[in-house]
């Protein structure tokens, strides 16, 4: 009995990507029917504003491996990845960007490793070329403090491209986080891992997706999902300034029954007291930050909404 590989892509305004990305994945399909592997491509539209969903369509009509779920609004790549998940099984999964900047080139080498016993075949990038330079060193900060103040394995360069067993799949479902960031989740499951490293390739088509700020909320995302560090950073600043303020206060009490001149020194108050009501602020923000997870999460709101579904040359928009 042939067993599936289903290609997870999530898809924004990415009409000039969708059918050179089928057609260099379908190079694959050789090596895969040899290994008695069939390949099904599943595309999870974004809420698109552009012919994406049009351009999956026209692939639909001529090829039943193809499937797709068109989401009712831009929900985030994270929930595209998840709403993947949720519409067709296979025993083998990999996600993959529509842009081609995951060479399906590595697919075979993925699945021999696979083959070979391990869990996930991961990839990351050795290299950073075509991208902005604040990006790459704003990027590299990010890995380099996560793995600092969090004890879940977080590689530097690490893609979402990545192909794993039914196991892994099925149990990347049991966590419907509301605030998802992939790249923890692996790490915190654990299970044997391969990673693969490449150059980084750049798009074909079109421009990215992900401007800095995105990039940046996402990273806090990332550090708020896996690391209590900065809750306890915000303690720590709050138990150190409550010692300077009572020593500060011993100095002016002193000073005022030393010399009799209790208003001496105020410009210099003045700065203490701004600089301890700004750490205070940053402080209630950090709390902010996690209190604003946790308030989405017991919300209980679905990751996503499907708006039309199609696979097998069937559609239904019932949903």
């Amino acid at each position: 009995m042939k067993e599936t590989l289903r290609i997870i892509v999530p898809c924004f305004n990415e009409e000039a990507n969708i059918v050179d990305f089928y057609h260099e994945a379908m190079k694959n399909e050789g090596y895969f029917a040899d290994n008695d592997v069939d390949i099904d491509i599943c595309f999870v539209d974004d809420g698109s504003t552009d012919n994406t969903l049009a351009e999956i369509k026209k692939l639909i009509k001529k090829d039943k491996r193809v499937c797709f779920v068109s989401l009712s609004r831009n929900f985030g790549k994270e929930a595209a990845m998840y709403a993947g998940l949720e519409l067709k099984d296979g025993e083998y999964t990999v996600f993959m960007d529509a842009d081609l900047q995951d060479p399906p080139s590595l697919l075979p080498e993925m699945f021999e490793y696979i083959k070979q016993g391990y869990d996930t075949v991961a990839t990351r990038r050795v290299g950073r070329k075509g991208e902005p330079m604040i990006r790459s060193f704003f990027a590299r900060c990010f890995y380099k403090l996560m793995k600092k103040i969090s004890k879940t394995e977080i590689v530097d360069g690490a893609r979402d491209f990545r192909m794993m067993t039914l196991q892994v799949s099925d149990m990347i479902m049991e966590m419907p986080e509301y605030n998802r960031f992939s790249k923890g989740l692996y790490g915190w499951l654990g299970y044997k891992t391969k990673w693969l490293e490449f150059e980084n390739v750049e798009r074909r088509k079109g421009e990215t997706k992900w401007s800095f700020w995105k990039l940046f909320s996402y990273s806090l995302d990332g550090i708020t999902a896996f690391s209590t560090a900065p809750l306890r950073m915000a303690s720590i600043l709050g138990l150190l300034f409550c010692v300077i303020a009572f020593i500060f206060i011993l100095i002016i009490i002193v000073r005022a029954l030393v010399f009799g001149d209790p208003t001496a020194g105020w410009p210099s108050l003045v700065c203490i007291i701004l600089l301890v009501s700004g750490v205070q602020l940053f402080c209630i923000g950090i709390i902010g930050e996690y209190l604003a997870k946790t308030y989405m999460e017991v919300k209980k709101r679905p990751i996503y909404v499907a708006k039309e579904i199609g696979y097998d040359h069937y559609s239904s928009s019932d949903f």
